[in-house]
């Protein structure tokens, strides 16, 4: 429904596009948007089984900005080798190398006594993202453009100009994530509760955290290189699909990026639909907004139970 919605929505407001160009142009944004959605909800559910912490997400822990500043680095590297201002062909391993780094520094240095602690993982996860915030703010600083053809990404904005080939091969990428996941789902189940319990019923812990760090770290590159960092997707969208589904995962592993895919195209509907004097409003601000406040609540919630 709100792909539909998503593609009658244009300047004139409602309507079916009367061009096959604008039809196809709405089509490949609304595919996007539900793409990148999907990802990050994927991811999101992921992490929090992988850290059994309700409030772990791809942004949250520094995946998001890890996997901008591999991005950064490698348009950098490229400009010097090119001379020309765009993501060079590896961009989606500089991607993945970022966040897969972001997420190893956060989940070590978050460790405590061989466990993980809720408050100094998000602290943790905040510090590696303002870093890793920086470190793009420098990486553009050295540009001839001092980033402003990257600024709109950076707060999250899909790219108009997304090849179908690029988009196909992310879709497909992202469905294999969730088939794989919903493989899991029992073994998801088991290690979300605790170590001796999930060992107690033959869940070989060390490969399934492993892979389940891979592939977070594959669902949050392939978001950012869509649509940059966009927060709070992979937080808020496995809590209202548990809100609705319950918190198994062989429901979660599917309910979750449909609740993200619809998060992403609601928000992509009001970047269309509110206007402002300079331009289209980035579609990080519009998650940001939402997102926000649903993870204050979420974080007293967590910090009342642990009282």
């Amino acid at each position: 429904m709100l792909a539909a919605l998503r593609l009658l929505i244009g300047p004139e407001g409602l309507g079916w596009p009367a061009d096959a160009i604008i039809w196809e142009l709405r089509t490949v944004r609304a595919a996007a948007a539900a793409v990148v959605g999907a990802a990050l909800a994927r991811a999101g559910v992921l992490l929090q089984t992988l850290l059994r912490n309700p409030l772990a997400s791809p942004d949250l822990l520094g995946l998001s900005t890890g996997a901008g500043l591999g991005v950064s680095l490698a348009m950098l590297i490229g400009y010097q080798a090119t001379g020309r201002l765009e993501p060079p062909a590896g961009a989606g391993l500089a991607a993945f190398v970022g966040a897969a780094g972001a997420l190893a520094v956060t989940y070590v240095v978050s460790r405590r006594r061989g466990g993980l602690d809720p408050a100094t993982l998000i602290l943790v996860g905040v510090i590696v993202s303002i870093i890793c915030g920086a470190g793009i703010q420098f990486v553009h600083h050295l540009l001839p453009d001092r980033g402003v053809s990257a600024a709109r990404w950076l707060v999250g904005a899909i790219d108009d100009n997304l090849g179908t080939g690029r988009l196909a091969f992310s879709a497909a990428l992202c469905l294999a994530a969730m088939l794989i996941a919903s493989r899991w789902s029992p073994w998801l189940d088991a290690a979300s509760l605790s170590d001796d319990e999930a060992a107690s019923v033959g869940v070989p812990l060390a490969p399934l955290r492993a892979m389940l760090l891979l592939t977070s770290g594959v669902l949050a590159t392939l978001a950012v290189l869509i649509a940059g960092p966009l927060g709070f997707v992979g937080l808020v969208a496995p809590h209202a699909a548990r809100l609705l589904g319950g918190p198994g995962h062989r429901l979660l592993v599917w309910s979750a990026p449909l609740a993200g895919a619809a998060l992403v195209l609601a928000a992509d509907i009001g970047v269309r639909l509110i206007a402002t004097p300079t331009g289209r409003v980035p579609l990080g601000v519009i998650t940001a907004v939402v997102g926000g406040p649903v993870f204050i609540v979420l974080l007293l919630r967590e910090r009342r139970g642990a009282v």
